[in-house]
């Protein structure tokens, strides 16, 4: 949809004029659910106006685009369904959303992780999976839950597909001559679970449930150590031995028993207290919350809990990162200037916003000093290419160097195979018939004269080794 009208502004002025309406499909990611509930909510809302575009070029009132995009139109338009479709899409999108946007943050949010994550997991089960086999259900159960056993569905007519999808049916199944009987419902709504069944298996499978740490670092959310404080003491404790057999917390043993200590002193004084039971995670950051509370008195708890908080809930960061370097890229632009650029665009956002950066003392001077800087720099750069060059050409000689002492010692070794093999024919051919003796002594003689040239030889390789290594001792 939005590709048929990205680009075009003959296609857009067509359509306008058409509908009377400048509203147009918004761009899809399949990869950024976060960001298609709006596409999902504007499709819908384009879909009629886009039948009649696609009616006109029927009836040759348009001229047809011709294009993949537009058959995928045609095609979707065919489908009686597609109205429906579009509101489950929606309303799955809506189930995603709010989990997807409050784990879009650079603050430490793992310990809610577990707990955020059962709960999506658990309103897309609700659709689909008979509610007695939710019951008590723990998170880790819920990570290797079959969605894909039939026995676990609930019934095809009560399964759960959206207001939205239940109204678009209702209404198509009220018009006069509609092509939805109950049969094709009934099929929708089991295409529904099966889709439910996959996304669901692809969050399992990518889901971080399965890892204990993910489940035990929950007991440092607020809301559960002033509901179970007996629980968070036995998840802690399991937190220290997994560092201490990974050989992560520094200290050893003491430093883990004084941790586990610390936290349990925490819980029998501060586990009911109102700062607790008040804490909300959207309005306040766990880790500033946690250092007020523990920094003084806890220290050895508080040093364990940071090596905690470090650990990723996610890769939006990093997701994040890839669209502000895309941002400050150019043609040419060096890594050393991306980095630059990516300090600067850090700070600002630290700061909030390009006016709020305080213009301190030390900003205006290293602001002044930037040109010196640079011709510092520049200067560095230089020296450091003069002394690559240096060590390139230090390198080849010395390999040159090397090659020629391997030569010299070869070619030592074949003069002397070749003087004592003369030798030794000319000691044979005595005493030999003088046919034989004349063949000899010939032989003899062709060894000598290659023996002389391979001394040549020798003395020239010789001669260059030893400038070569003159060279290399007067090379600064």
């Amino acid at each position: 949809m939005h590709f048929l009208f990205h680009n075009v502004p003959a296609r857009r002025e067509d359509f306008t004029k058409l509908t009377g309406s400048s509203l147009f499909p918004l761009p899809f990611c399949g990869h950024r659910w976060v960001e298609n509930l709006p596409v999902a909510e504007r499709a819908i809302e384009v879909w009629p106006k886009l039948n009649d575009y696609v009616k006109a070029v029927h009836r040759k009132e348009l001229p047809n685009p011709g294009t993949s995009s537009f058959d995928t139109i045609q095609a979707a338009n065919e489908d009686p369904l597609i109205s429906a479709k579009l509101q489950f899409f929606m309303a799955i999108s809506r189930t995603f959303s709010p989990f997807l946007k409050k784990c879009q943050t650079d603050e430490p949010v793992l310990p809610f992780l577990c707990s955020d994550l059962t709960e999506l997991l658990m309103s897309l089960l609700r659709r689909f999976i008979q509610r007695e086999l939710l019951q008590d259900i723990t998170p880790l159960q819920l990570a290797k839950l079959d969605t894909n056993d039939q026995k676990n569905w609930v019934n095809v007519s009560h399964v759960d597909i959206g207001l939205g999808a239940e109204s678009a049916i209702k209404a198509l199944q009220s018009k006069p001559n509609n092509r939805v009987g109950d049969l094709t419902a009934l099929e929708f709504r089991k295409d529904c679970i099966r889709c439910l069944s996959s996304i669901v298996k692809k969050v399992q499978e990518k889901s971080p449930l399965k890892y204990p740490t993910v489940r035990q670092i929950a007991c440092l959310d607020p809301s559960i150590v002033s509901r179970d404080p007996e629980w968070c003491k036995g998840k802690m404790k399991s937190l220290v031995q997994r560092f201490l057999q990974d050989k992560q917390l520094t200290g050893g043993i003491s430093a883990g028993d004084a941790a586990v200590q610390q936290f349990d002193s925490f819980l029998s004084l501060h586990g009911k207290s109102e700062e607790l039971l008040s804490f909300k995670p959207m309005e306040q950051r766990l880790d500033v919350f946690l250092r007020d509370a523990l920094n003084q008195t806890y220290p050895e708890l508080w040093s364990f809990l940071q090596r905690l908080l470090l650990l990723s809930h996610g890769q939006a960061t990093v997701a994040r990162g890839f669209s502000v370097n895309r941002e400050v890229e150019a043609c040419n632009i060096k890594e050393e200037t991306v980095e630059a650029h990516r300090l600067v665009c850090d700070q600002v956002r630290a700061c909030g916003g390009v006016l709020k950066v305080p213009l301190t003392k030390e900003l205006l001077a290293s602001v002044a000093s930037a040109r010196t800087r640079y011709r510092i720099y520049l200067e560095e750069e230089r020296q450091k290419r003069e002394g690559a060059m240096r060590g390139l050409k230090r390198k080849a000689l010395e390999d040159e160097l090397e090659q020629l002492k391997k030569k010299k010692e070869i070619l030592r070794v074949v003069c002397v195979s070749l003087q004592k093999d003369a030798d030794q024919l000319a000691e044979q051919a005595e005493n030999k018939p003088s046919t034989l003796m004349a063949q000899m002594i010939t032989k003899s003689n062709t060894l000598r004269k290659r023996y002389r040239d391979k001394c040549s030889e020798l003395t020239n390789v010789e001669s260059e080794l030893e400038s070569k290594t003159s060279e290399l001792r007067h090379m600064h």
